[in-house]
């Protein structure tokens, strides 16, 4: 296994979490190889993957913000809906490069995003991905619309950012929750337009508590710490989760 620091969203990231993280690892028994990969050291590798989308004419920036999407959408109840919600209507789809260029100068803030329709007439039909429990799955990026891979403020998003890393480090299997099952279509999309390769993909079910709830701080679920405060060894916490192959 690898152990990879996720930490573009600097608000959210501290150090004595990610020593946290090293520390339980390590009190289960796992081990991982050195130097860890930080996102942050990464930024150029994220910008360099952003070029390559954007010479093949992939990307756009758009320069709404939320209160303006959220009253474009507001005009069309039957807009379409994705995973995460309403899909954005394509507001500045249309903007020429000049105007584009003009708004940045003016320091406008604006995020960069994929322009699905281009993006899969680029990528083809071949956009398959193997899951361990669901077996060969046809992606279907299309249903998230024109996604955001960047902005002004944060060089990368989720999805490009562990496209990228996964390639670099060679990753040949992610297996993660299936919170993020429905993300895999967009990094399929992203692995075919960069040109990486494909890793096989295991989603499995979110560990919950006694009320069916995903385990998350918001509900002050009992964390790995709390755990190891009430004295509970190593042994004791695999037997609690234990994970089939």
């Amino acid at each position: 296994m690898l152990l990879r620091i996720e930490d573009i969203d600097r608000a959210r990231c501290r150090p004595e979490f990610e020593s946290a993280i090293s520390d339980n690892l390590a009190w289960l028994g796992l081990t991982w190889p050195m130097p860890v990969r930080r996102q942050s050291e990464h930024l150029a590798d994220y910008a360099a993957a952003l070029n390559q989308l954007d010479e093949a004419g992939l990307l756009y920036p758009c320069f709404c913000t939320r209160a303006e999407i959220k009253a474009e959408i507001a005009e069309s109840p039957s807009a379409p809906h994705g995973p995460d919600g309403p899909i954005y209507p394509g507001m500045c789809l249309g903007i020429t490069p000049a105007e584009a260029a003009f708004r940045k100068t003016r320091g406008e803030s604006f995020a960069l995003r994929l322009n699905m329709t281009e993006a899969l007439k680029h990528a083809g039909a071949d956009l398959a991905f193997e899951d361990a429990t669901q077996g060969l799955i046809n992606a279907d990026p299309a249903k998230f619309g024109d996604v955001i891979l960047a902005r002004k403020e944060t060089p990368t998003s989720y999805h490009l950012a562990v496209t990228v890393d996964d390639h670099t480090q060679g990753i040949t299997c992610v297996t993660r929750g299936d919170d993020l099952f429905e993300a895999t279509h967009i990094h399929r999309l992203l692995q075919q337009l960069l040109n990486y390769e494909t890793p096989r993909y295991a989603h499995h079910p979110l560990i919950q508590d006694a009320e069916g709830r995903r385990l998350a701080k918001r509900t002050q679920a009992t964390s790995l710490n709390e755990l190891r405060r009430r004295g509970l060894t190593p042994d004791a916490v695999r037997e609690l989760t234990p994970i089939s192959a």
